[in-house]
């Protein structure tokens, strides 16, 4: 009794142990982290992609125009920018998608620490920090497929 009452109790906290922090950032915050190299991944759909893009982002959409989702091919794709163990910054229009993607990378695949650019492009173009046009390469896969 008293031994499965210790495997549930060190099962619970090896879960918490796992599970890995999502930090919601400011503009400041993300040139920082960029400067330092932390790999940027923009989970917008291609057309949203039309109006710029941080530079040096990946493009990688998580939930397309029907909202809908594939997390397992996704996360394969994402496993390509950065692993579960290195972090990771996650930016979509307004904060809302990449906030529940960073979630699923925190509490499914794994992931040590996921940032959640807060306000999303909406913020950052807000503050008239540099855009660019999305280039050949930074898709991580082409429309019409689902990422």
């Amino acid at each position: 009794m008293i031994a499965r009452w210790l495997t549930g109790i060190a099962t619970i906290l090896a879960a918490f142990a796992v599970s890995a922090e999502v930090i919601d950032i400011d503009n400041g915050e993300l040139a920082k982290l960029a400067a330092k190299g932390v790999p940027i991944i923009d989970i917008r759909t291609a057309g949203e992609w039309k109006t710029g893009v941080i530079p040096g982002s990946r493009l990688l959409t998580f939930f397309d125009e029907a909202g809908q989702s594939n997390p397992p091919q996704w996360l394969e794709r994402a496993k390509a920018v950065a692993k579960p163990d290195q972090p990771v910054v996650l930016v979509c229009r307004s904060g809302n998608r990449s906030r529940r993607a960073s979630d699923f990378l925190s509490t499914q695949a794994g992931y040590g620490t996921v940032y959640n650019l807060s306000k999303g492009m909406n913020g950052w173009v807000a503050e008239s920090r540099p855009v660019t046009a999305p280039a050949p390469g930074m898709a991580l896969c082409s429309p019409p497929a689902h990422c």
